[in-house]
């Protein structure tokens, strides 16, 4: 016996309906021309369109080609860490020290607090050679550096952008503007989750506070909503509203969305519309997490010998918190999990953005966790086909930063986009290596550069994908994550 219609059932039909006679004209001539534009594109230039379940968008599907990497840790220190107090050792900038920056290093450049002639700074902190490898780390980050030869670095990362929330994007998105998918985005859509309970994609925060652009660094774009990142905590319920409001049983929220599930589902057989689909996968992960989100992010489960290594702390929200979520997730079948760390910024003019001190605050919250998760990646077999990525926006000036032709009261280094430094470490990338060199100073790629198109490019193919096939079609263009230039994968760092 087929089930009557409610007022609200046959209120929103007739609403939807009548919607769709009153947008078809206006509708068509878009729709109808993107139809035919898809028709004319040869099979060479076809967008990759990845075989989900109908009903299910979520669906893991195997990449088009053999792939190392299943799944990736990516730790962003929002702000741009300076490479020169941590990672790129110049001597030669240590001797400089004081001097005035030679006209050649201003020239056509742009800056957002240099004036006038600054004064060169050298490197802060004392710096030495760790493992086989004789990677340079300053002394800020003592337990990281115990990991010299599990780490990949790239020394000549450039980017286009000089200031953080456009290079953010840059960084994360492939484009320094908003409404283009993120690397999980992308990552998730090619490949779907491990697990049906749990989204794919999962960003975490510290530091007190949202990155410049906020969420569209973790947004899904033009791509359907469904693989947006999800943003939980490290504290309490992991995702807002998650728990059931207080009188509502489980059973009772079950009745509730399987009534939301055949208004959508009717919907969706009357106007075709794929965001639909993606609304009602949406509704029922959510259902799902009521359960597994809790029990994969309760801390209180981990020993106390392992709370201790990462320093974490399950009564309250930190990176180190973030960084043990972070192995549980991907143990847990996440695909692609985001760590974003606010507080890097590191001008002069004011003592917690200073280097002599916010700096060393930062290293001194994210150095021991990070060291641990690689560690703890390693003894559970993880790093077999987990890729960790570590790295900021962009890099600092080997120049002292100053306003109005004065030096400030703390030390600080500008923006700088023509040289900063990232690592990875797992599946597919050389242990022990490092790519590019730098000038004397830091200040620019001399040897390898590797824009941030490379590294998109790379991680894609680490991945099973090829970046220029690696698509989807969007106002009438078939849109990647490298974009229009032409990209390359730095094959010098795979194994």
């Amino acid at each position: 016996m087929k089930r009557r219609e409610t007022i609200d059932q046959q209120y929103l039909r007739q609403t939807l309906e009548e919607r769709t006679r009153r947008h078809f004209l206006r509708d068509s001539a878009t729709g109808l021309g993107a139809l035919w534009m898809a028709t004319q594109s040869s099979n060479t230039n076809a967008a990759f369109l990845p075989n989900h379940q109908p009903d299910n968008p979520l669906s893991p599907v195997a990449p088009p080609l053999p792939a190392k990497v299943k799944r990736v840790i990516y730790l962003h220190m929002v702000g741009a860490p300076s490479q020169l107090e941590l990672f790129d050792y110049k001597p030669d900038l240590k001797e400089l020290d004081g001097q005035d920056c030679p006209q050649s290093f201003l020239e056509g450049k742009r800056f957002a607090f240099i004036n006038g002639t600054p004064k060169m700074l050298g490197p802060q902190f004392p710096f030495k050679q760790y493992g086989e490898s004789g990677a340079w780390f300053s002394d800020r980050m003592p337990h990281l550096a115990q990991h010299a030869d599990d780490l990949c670095f790239i020394k000549t990362m450039q980017t286009d952008q000089f200031n953080h929330g456009p290079a953010q994007l840059m960084v994360h998105t492939g484009t320094a503007q908003m409404g283009s998918p993120s690397i999980g985005s992308w990552v998730t859509w090619g490949l779907g989750s491990e697990n049906a309970d749990l989204p794919g994609f999962i960003v975490l925060l510290s530091g007190g506070r949202l990155p410049r652009v906020g969420k569209a660094l973790w947004g899904s774009g033009f791509l359907p909503s469904v693989y947006q990142g999800v943003q939980c905590r490290s504290q309490g319920d992991p995702v807002l509203n998650v728990s059931n409001p207080s009188g509502v049983s489980r059973a009772d929220r079950r009745r509730v969305l399987d009534t939301l599930d055949e208004l959508n589902r009717h919907a969706h057989e009357t106007f075709g519309d794929p965001e639909t689909l993606t609304r009602i996968a949406q509704y029922e992960m959510a259902f799902r997490m009521q359960t597994a989100a809790p029990e994969v992010m309760d801390l209180n489960k981990e020993s106390a010998e392992t709370l201790e290594a990462y320093g974490a702390d399950p009564n309250k929200e930190s990176f180190a918190n973030n960084c043990l979520l972070a192995r549980r997730l991907v143990e847990n079948g996440v695909r692609f999990v985001q760590l974003y760390d606010w507080g890097w910024d590191t001008h002069g003019s004011n003592k917690s953005e200073a280097l002599e001190f916010g700096l060393v605050d930062k290293c001194t919250q994210t150095d021991k966790p990070i060291a641990a998760l690689l560690a703890d990646l390693k003894a559970r077999g993880l790093m077999e086909d987990t890729l960790v990525i570590w790295g900021g926006e962009f890099g600092r000036t080997p120049m002292r930063e100053n306003r109005g032709g004065k030096e400030m009261a703390f030390m600080g280094r500008d923006h700088s986009p023509d040289a900063f430094t990232i690592w990875m470490a797992g599946a597919g990338v050389k242990a022990g290596y490092t790519h590019g060199i730098t000038d004397d100073v830091g200040y620019t790629a001399a040897v390898d550069p590797v824009q941030v198109r490379d590294m998109h490019a790379t991680l894609l193919h680490l991945m099973g994908f090829d970046a220029p096939k690696f698509s989807y079609p969007f106002k009438g263009l078939n849109q990647k994550l490298t974009g229009v230039k032409e990209s390359r994968v730095v094959k010098e760092i795979l194994t």
